[in-house]
């Protein structure tokens, strides 16, 4: 049992007439206040709380009252920690070390805090712990995003640990945090570092770039890029080399360095060329007064054409350049061999391609051949188009270089399948930040940071893009250049108070959701929900909108905490928001009313609003609603009247996706779910015949449902009458009677679904995803309701082949009308014989009159014998016969 508030008042008092000092008190002197707490219910551990506050208005230093208010905040979830930071910062004070780590390791059990990780890292320093300090540290700043040289500290700590991983993911780290200070300095000294470490990380170099010249200036950027440009040259990769200094001359367009340097890259990639210096000294390269846009422009239109080279002329198609002599250009085109045309002429009206361009690979390789290599080596032949155009493709200009000059259209969707999943999941493959329906190639692999923010761009659709920074969070730091550009774009909408809608609202609570776990991010103003929404209404329209469930659930948290009559809109959001998460919420002894009122208006408005009464009898047994003042009978034949309603809108077309899935639910319910059968072992006969009168009234019902329903009702009333049922007719226990042959076909039938109609369906709704916009994309609406009628079909099967009991041959009997006979039937009202064969459902052909002896017509025949007179109505229509003959079928 807890301490009493007067053991605490006797503990307080002692402590301020004592005047205990702080170096008498040790762990165990917390431990045992921690022995008080133990067993205190909420009630207590809120009465107890109060005691402690109250006692340090006037005894500002009590340790016993800022240990226990403390501890009862973090167990109570409460964000206020002062009492616990104050109480630890005495202790540090006075340099009580393990009471100091004893006390910062209570706070850190319930969740990381920015001070008292600090107080515990300084005393470890004290202490003389670098390994713990280190650990601190990390987990500091992954909670601390504004601190930057202890992340230095800890990348220059793994250096010399000889760990280069965590070392250079502390040095980004770092670089991230001083570009946002803007701190030049470090951002150099780290710069330099990491080109030391991972000097071929080109997008990450060219990233930081990007930041400092934005943050900073173009001049400090091209200081930094010049250092990369540098390694590039070094390393002779000459391609890179001259992007890197271009861009640097982008920015200093005057600089006669920079153009120097561009020239010697220049000389070296085209030594071979024999008219390399004319075209540089035509150029004016070196001429401060030369635009150097155009000079480059120049030189490199002029230095492309050369001897060898692949050409592209718009009326002749692809050649290739055979001789330059003078002011001459000879192509050899496709067509057109040995054309002779002006230097000056070709410059304009020529495009050279590199060898490995997909429309050169197409005119100088077999169609065949081309054919084969596209299709087996899907990344090369994305990275040979995307490379043909700049390194910047879309998927439909891909479709359009492929087809149908190197893939026939029924090819390209399986094609087109692969290879979007592969440009998503391939860490050298990326998506343009300009254009997000284009992917380009890249150098080395995309971090998994940096993917989420492009497939973040590349989303059209807000709510997906809620799920993508969700994901985000649940893998990555939210210390980072990507995070922060998510959450701005998040941050900008929660700030448009001009207009409330879903996405303002879904922002919002996004924003105030991150900002609660990590206390460093920007909040936005506060909303105040019940000055929001004006009318009931508007707030139902607002949150029948939001589409993630935890925003859903944060909104309903927002009208809890808003408004004081927060029962009525809970109970009229739920159907809206179809979750036990309401219920509970509820389900004290002021909200109890309001859950009878959700239950009754759910049976009441049961065809209005069929998804909700389903979902709460799903959701909740019989004898629930028995308790919420709705009798389990009523229950029951509402169900079975929605199931009818069901039925028919599938036979008549209308709201056929809606009714099937509707329909598959009720017969969840009442069969697979055992409902039924546990009404009728609990319920009266009359009220079992009651339900059973309208499943039996229900004509699309399976057969065999009913079958079933009789047997458990036979089995608990043995002299149940089903009244205005032919007592004679047979009800075959033991599951679904079919032929050896039958059932192998529909076992191989269930493997045909399974194993290729559905994989080929989920493919072409993967192709259909990526037409645009799924709410006006009818070949994805149309894939959708085909996959869900394969799997409906491949459940019904399933179920079918669970129950089937393969017929026995030698089991027949002969004596009488049964399944695998053949029976001559004479019809007394024509004077004609009719022979039918009595097999299954899945049997049946009723051209070639095999008749299912579940049929309502099957199943009157059963049981009758050879000269046996009988007669019965089915649908107004009278049939009278005399039982001729009854051999063995042929099956």
């Amino acid at each position: 049992m807890g301490i009493t508030s007067e053991k605490l008042s006797e503990l307080l008092n002692e402590e301020k007439w004592t005047r205990a000092a702080i170096n008498s008190y040790s762990i165990s002197n917390f431990e045992e206040l921690d022995s008080y707490l133990e067993g205190a219910s909420k009630e207590d551990l809120g009465e107890l709380k109060s005691l402690c506050d109250e006692h340090l208005v006037h005894t500002k230093n009590s340790i016993i009252a800022l240990y226990i208010s403390g501890i009862i905040s973090l167990k109570k979830r409460l964000i206020d920690d002062t009492h616990l930071i104050q109480l630890i910062t005495l202790f540090s004070d006075n340099r009580k070390w393990k009471i100091v780590e004893y006390l910062s390791l209570q706070v850190l059990e319930y969740g990381e805090n920015m001070v008292v990780l600090r107080l515990l890292a300084d005393c470890y320093i004290s202490m003389g712990e670098e390994e713990k300090k280190y650990e601190i540290w990390e987990r500091l700043v992954k909670v601390d995003y504004e601190e930057t040289d202890i992340v230095r500290q800890l990348a220059e700590y793994y250096e010399k640990q000889g760990d280069d991983e965590k070392s250079v993911q502390f040095f980004k780290k770092a670089l991230y945090r001083y570009i946002s200070y803007r701190n030049f300095n470090q951002i150099k000294d780290i710069w330099d570092n990491l080109l030391k470490k991972i000097p071929h990380e080109y997008e990450f170099f060219m990233q930081i770039f990007s930041k400092v010249a934005s943050a900073l200036s173009n001049d400090r950027a091209n200081q930094l890029l010049f250092e990369l440009y540098l390694i590039y040259k070094s390393d002779e990769n000459w391609d890179k080399a001259i992007e890197l200094i271009k861009l640097y001359l982008h920015g200093d367009p005057r600089s006669v360095d920079a153009r120097t340097e561009l020239i010697s890259c220049y000389r070296e990639k085209y030594k071979d060329h024999s008219k390399l210096e004319d075209y540089i000294n035509e150029s004016n390269l070196l001429q401060s007064y030369r635009n150097v846009e155009e000079a480059i422009s120049y030189f490199e239109k002029h230095i492309s054409l050369d001897a060898g080279n692949f050409v592209f002329h718009k009326s002749w198609g692809i050649g290739r350049i055979s001789t330059i002599r003078g002011e001459q250009v000879t192509i050899d085109f496709t067509k057109k061999r040995g054309h002779s045309m002006s230097l000056k002429m070709a410059v304009n009206a020529l495009t050279v391609l590199d060898k490995s361009h997909i429309w050169v690979l197409k005119s100088v390789i077999p169609r065949e051949k081309l054919r084969e290599k596209v299709k087996q080596d899907i990344p090369w032949a994305l990275r040979t188009v995307i490379k043909s155009f700049g390194n910047s493709i879309s998927f439909r200009i891909i479709k359009k270089e492929l087809v149908p000059s190197v893939l026939t259209k029924s090819e390209w969707t399986a094609w087109n399948n692969e290879a979007k999943r592969i440009v998503k999941t391939d860490p050298l493959f990326g998506t343009n930040p300009e254009q997000s329906d284009e992917f380009v190639v890249r150098e080395t692999p995309i971090s998994y940071e940096e993917k989420m923010l492009h497939f973040f761009k590349s989303e059209k659709h807000f709510y997906q893009r809620v799920k993508i920074i969700k994901e985000f969070l649940a893998n990555s730091d939210p210390d980072s250049a990507y995070f922060e550009e998510m959450f701005n774009y998040f941050h900008t909408i929660a700030s448009s108070y001009a207009s409330i809608n879903d996405h303002v609202v879904s922002s919002y609570l996004l924003i105030k959701r991150f900002s609660r776990q990590y206390r460093f991010l920007r909040k936005t103003q506060e909303m105040q929900f019940n000055q929001v929404f004006h009318t009931q209404n508007e707030m139902i329209s607002i949150f029948q909108q939001i589409e993630d469930s935890d925003l859903r659930k944060d909104f309903l948290s927002e009208i809890k905490h808003d408004y004081s009559d927060w029962r009525d809109h809970f109970a009229v959001l739920f159907p809206h928001f179809l979750t036990m998460h309401i219920i509970d919420e509820l389900d004290t002894k002021d909200g109890k009313p309001y859950i009878k009122t959700i239950f009754q208006n759910a049976y009441d408005s049961y065809k209005d609003r069929p998804e909700v009464f389903t979902w709460l009898v799903k959701s909740y047994a019989l004898p629930i609603w028995v308790e919420r003042g709705i009798p389990g009978e009523k229950v029951l034949l509402a169900l079975l009247h929605l199931l009818d309603i069901t039925f028919r809108n599938i036979s008549n077309k209308k709201d056929v996706t809606s009714s099937r899935k509707l329909n598959r639910t009720i017969l969840g319910i009442l069969f697979d779910e055992g409902v039924l059968a546990k009404y009728v072992h609990e319920h009266e006969a009359d009220s079992v015949n009651r339900i059973y009168s309208l499943m039996k009234d229900i004509e699309d019902v399976d057969p065999s449902k009913k079958i079933e329903l009789k047997h458990l009702i036979k089995e608990r009333f043995p002299d149940f009458k089903f009244i205005g049922e032919d007592e004679k007719a047979e009800t075959i226990s033991g599951g679904l009677i079919v032929t050896e042959k039958s059932y192998y076909a529909k076992q191989e039938e269930l493997r045909r679904i399974l194993e290729v109609e559905i994989p080929e369906n989920s493919r072409e709704i993967g192709a259909a995803r990526e037409l645009g916009d799924l709410r006006e994309n009818a070949e994805y609406k149309a894939g959708k309701e085909r996959q869900e009628m394969l799997n409906i079909t491949a459940n019904k099967i399933k179920t079918e082949i669970d129950r089937a009991v393969i017929f026995d041959p030698s089991q027949l009997d002969e004596s009488k009308v049964s399944f695998g006979t053949k029976v001559d039937l004479f019809n007394k009202k024509n004077n004609t014989t009719e022979t039918y064969t009595i097999l299954g459902p899945w049997e049946s052909d009723p051209s070639k009159q095999v008749i299912s002896y579940l049929s309502p017509f099957g199943a009157k025949l059963l049981n009758h014998t050879i000269g046996e007179e009988f007669s019965f109505m089915i649908n107004d229509n009278e049939y009278d016969y005399v039982v001729n003959d009854i051999r063995k079928a042929d099956f």
